[in-house]
């Protein structure tokens, strides 16, 4: 595995994989990876000749009350992982590398951009979809990787790729989960062992919302209620929000119909935890 911390480096490698008719997965991260970052990984090693993955915690999706100074950081244990899984190419920009001059052009997440964890984390989708058009822009990828954990997140950036007619196939992966159901996230870290033992409550009470419409309830009010009462029940978490919404607009809907995401953020002491599951309602 060749470790890259240059843009001009990274393009001159990709140059000759390209010319040789390789094909080229990318996976965008933030690094400290765990199982879901290492799942995403093994997909595109098994569908591409090149896997290339960046790691790059993105200053720019951060709040200014938010956590980037403390997001965890581990450059040679997530060397090894990626070396392990097979990677080809670690994407490791500074910040000067990828923002040399204060940015003066950002892409817009859109109407989506401020919807769910929008509406509480201001700005942060358009740190999202500005950081991605980059890195798409440099690595120039036939496909991108996403895990299903971050929903709005993949939406918001098919969505991207689509209006902006980026040439690259997106791939969204299933949420990797911890034994007891806890969606793998960098930021479980943070989670004290009380916290964290609370912390798949989040995941049981959409399994039951899951349940409930698999059973024929379609008012959303009574799902997101159900909802609300078993996480409140089973831990001291805060609730950012649930929702119900259709899977295409991310717009709320009163009666679960289609394809649609419910969605929770909770915080559980200091850690915002989010997940989801997607449900079909013919």
């Amino acid at each position: 595995m060749r470790m890259i911390r240059t843009i001009k480096q990274l393009r001159r490698a990709l140059a000759t994989s390209r010319s040789k008719g390789k094909k080229i997965g990318f996976v965008p991260t933030m690094g400290y990876f765990h199982a879901g970052h290492i799942s995403l990984m093994k997909a595109s090693i098994k569908d591409n000749d090149v896997t290339v993955v960046s790691l790059f915690v993105n200053p720019i999706q951060f709040g200014p009350d938010e956590d980037l100074a403390k997001y965890p950081r581990d450059l040679k244990r997530d060397s090894r992982a990626a070396q392990a899984a097979g990677v080809d190419i670690l994407f490791v920009p500074s910040v000067d590398q990828m923002y040399p001059q204060p940015l003066l052009t950002y892409v817009d997440a859109g109407r989506m951009g401020d919807l769910l964890c929008g509406a509480t984390r201001p700005g942060h989708f358009r740190g999202v979809v500005t950081i991605v058009s980059k890195l798409l822009n440099i690595v120039h990828p036939n496909a991108l990787y996403l895990g299903q954990k971050d929903a709005q997140q993949v939406e918001v950036i098919k969505k991207m790729v689509r209006d902006l007619n980026f040439p690259v196939c997106v791939k969204v992966c299933p949420t990797t989960r911890e034994r007891d159901g806890l969606a793998m996230s960098s930021r479980n870290s943070y989670l004290s062992p009380t916290e964290r033992a609370q912390a798949p409550a989040i995941y049981k009470a959409l399994c039951h919302a899951r349940k409930m419409i698999a059973d024929g309830e379609r008012d959303a009010a009574k799902i997101n209620s159900q909802i609300k009462k078993l996480i409140s029940d089973g831990t001291n978490a805060s609730i950012v929000y649930i929702s119900c919404v259709g899977l295409d607009d991310f717009c709320i809907t009163r009666r679960i119909k289609g394809d649609a995401l419910i969605a929770v953020a909770a915080r559980i002491g200091s850690t915002r935890l989010i997940d989801n599951i997607v449900v079909k309602v013919k």
